[in-house]
């Protein structure tokens, strides 16, 4: 059966079951082992890994996806590694219009580097030490998001494979997402030119509600990180002498940070963090809230608390817990200095204490100004006259709100969950940050935006046994390339 274009030209219509087909088996017999190889490579991310061209992680994980992409049967495909002084790579792939027309172009993202290694892996399991078990593959970087180049190629290939006609598809993999994307606008900058008139993006670093439906991000909030330190002494002292004398730092930075939060509530006190929720992203809010109930804050791996039973959540209401996820400030302390190890803390009065602070910001907070608005904060009035600095990290990264969707748009997502997964396509905001987005959405206003990912519950992205649902990026990959198919000529 023939669709007729515009133009003359034909295409053939999509067969679900024989997309479902290829893109299975190109996971079991050609993702899982790619990514297997790519778990094992310690990529880690320049923040974390400052000596990344030495150690040549980047640039195997990197060579390695281009080698596997060149291989791919997607039409006039070409794939190269584009590189600024000074900065990460990036790979760019362009494969040019099936369907006749030189029209719009599909716009793929993902990155290749990843988060450090974190302790509380189980034995056996470790961040570079792949395991495949149960449809699960364990390991640092695969669910994010080592699997989006393939994932995306196999989607294109999935179409050309049936002659099923496509749009002009262009993708950016870069290798500093994980460090806060600093090196990704110089690039978006020098291709520009090349990326052409973009109407969809499709986002494969995002996460997922449950593993039973396609999952749409429609936000994602910003982030200000950084370092803040307190220093009374220039070295340590006897807390038996000290003490009552000389000021803790630990106090005086309890004291600080009661400035910017409510240690009892979480709440973070200046209005200048906060903004109000739109009224279709309440809508979303809402909806999701029925379709998962407690599985919003149950899926989380509890310990058991002081009664025996499990710790509690901030919010046990579905609505509420999503609302603070969302759309709400809240901050994290993510790392600490200054403080030795248990086995290790004798009776000193320690000269300084030093957090690494990590503000989510709503979706609409402007990440540079709450980053100066925080630093001024903290570090005003110190008590006692304390040393208080607060560092910000490079490349505070804005939130990113969805442009609404088009028509064809909801109703090809809402089509490709219900053929894949059995149910209907499902809306989300996630707490993760992707700075590209915020980017494309300026630079092509009129484009529309497929974000979604295999982060799901229990996947655990940055902590320990991390894991990627193989079952559920096979769903996904069939999704978008079903959704790609249905973008207007």
């Amino acid at each position: 059966m023939n669709a007729h274009l515009p133009g003359g030209s034909q295409r053939l219509a999509l067969d679900p079951a024989q997309l479902w087909t290829f893109a299975e088996t190109a996971w079991d017999s050609s993702i899982v082992p790619e990514l297997i190889d790519y778990i094992a490579i310690p990529a880690k991310s320049p923040a974390f890994d400052p000596d990344w061209v030495d150690h040549g992680f980047i640039e195997r994980v990197v060579h390695n996806a281009v080698q596997w992409a060149v291989k791919q049967a997607v039409a006039g495909l070409k794939v190269e590694v584009v590189r600024l002084p000074g900065r990460t790579p990036v790979i760019f792939f362009d494969a040019p219009s099936t369907r006749g027309d030189n029209g719009d172009t599909v716009l793929f993202y993902g990155h290749l580097d990843k988060q450090p290694e974190f302790t509380g892996w189980r034995s056996g399991f470790g961040p570079w030490t792949p395991r495949y078990e149960d449809g699960r593959l364990y390991g640092r970087g695969g669910a994010d998001d080592g699997y989006a180049i393939y994932a995306a190629m196999t989607a294109l290939a999935a179409l050309d494979a049936q002659g099923v006609g496509r749009s002009r598809c262009v993708g950016i993999i870069e290798t500093c997402e994980e460090s806060g994307s600093y090196d990704l606008l110089p690039y978006v900058d020098a291709l520009r030119p090349r990326l052409g008139n973009v109407a969809l993006v499709v986002c494969l670093d995002s996460g997922a509600a449950s593993y039973e439906q396609l999952w749409v991000t429609t936000s994602l909030r910003g982030l200000v990180s950084g370092t803040l330190e307190v220093r009374v002494l220039d070295e340590g002292v006897h807390s038996g002498d000290a003490s009552g004398v000389v000021p803790s730092s630990f106090r005086i930075l309890r004291q600080v940070l009661d400035r910017l939060e409510d240690s009892a509530t979480g709440h973070l006190r200046s209005s200048g963090f906060h903004c109000n929720v739109p009224a279709d992203r309440l809508a979303q809010v809402k909806q999701a809230a029925r379709l998962l109930g407690d599985e919003v804050w149950a899926s989380f791996p509890w310990s058991d608390g002081s009664d025996g039973g499990p710790v509690r959540p901030m919010a046990a209401d579905p609505e509420e817990a999503l609302l603070n996820r969302h759309w709400r400030p809240m901050l994290s302390v993510t790392g600490a200095d200054g403080l030795p190890p248990l086995a290790s803390a004798g009776n000193v009065l320690r000269p300084r204490t030093a957090l690494k602070l990590s503000l989510r910001l709503p979706p609409l907070v402007d990440a540079v100004a709450a980053g100066q608005a925080l630093k001024v904060l903290l570090e005003a009035d110190a008590p006692y006259n304390a040393r208080v600095v607060f560092k910000p990290d490079e490349g505070a990264a804005n939130g990113w709100n969805a442009p609404e969707s088009a028509a064809w748009l909801s109703d090809a997502l809402d089509a490709a969950s219900r053929q894949y997964f059995q149910a209907p396509c499902g809306y989300i905001g996630q707490g993760g940050t992707v700075p590209l987005m915020g980017l494309l959405k300026k630079g092509f206003p009129r484009s529309q935006f497929m974000v979604c990912g295999v982060l799901g519950p229990h996947s655990n992205a940055h902590g320990p046994n991390e894991f990627l649902h193989v079952p559920f990026g096979k769903r996904l990959t069939a999704a978008v390339a079903q959704t790609v198919a249905a973008l207007p000529a």
